[in-house]
């Protein structure tokens, strides 16, 4: 049952936890914070487009 939980959830905590600390970063902090927001808001969005340029090659 475990392995199955860790295996569903995985990805979309990992992409709720980048997501909260783009958003974070980038409404307190300025410089370095801006590109470290920047990364983490378009990992999600890198990922999803990934996903969906796949399965419309394969």
């Amino acid at each position: 049952m475990k392995r199955r939980f860790t295996h569903l959830w995985a990805m979309p905590v990992l992409l709720g936890v980048l997501t909260t600390i783009g958003l974070i970063s980038a409404l307190l902090g300025d410089g370095i914070w801006d590109i470290v927001s920047a990364f983490t808001l378009g990992a999600p969005v890198a990922i999803g487009a990934w996903h969906t340029l796949r399965g419309c090659f394969h």
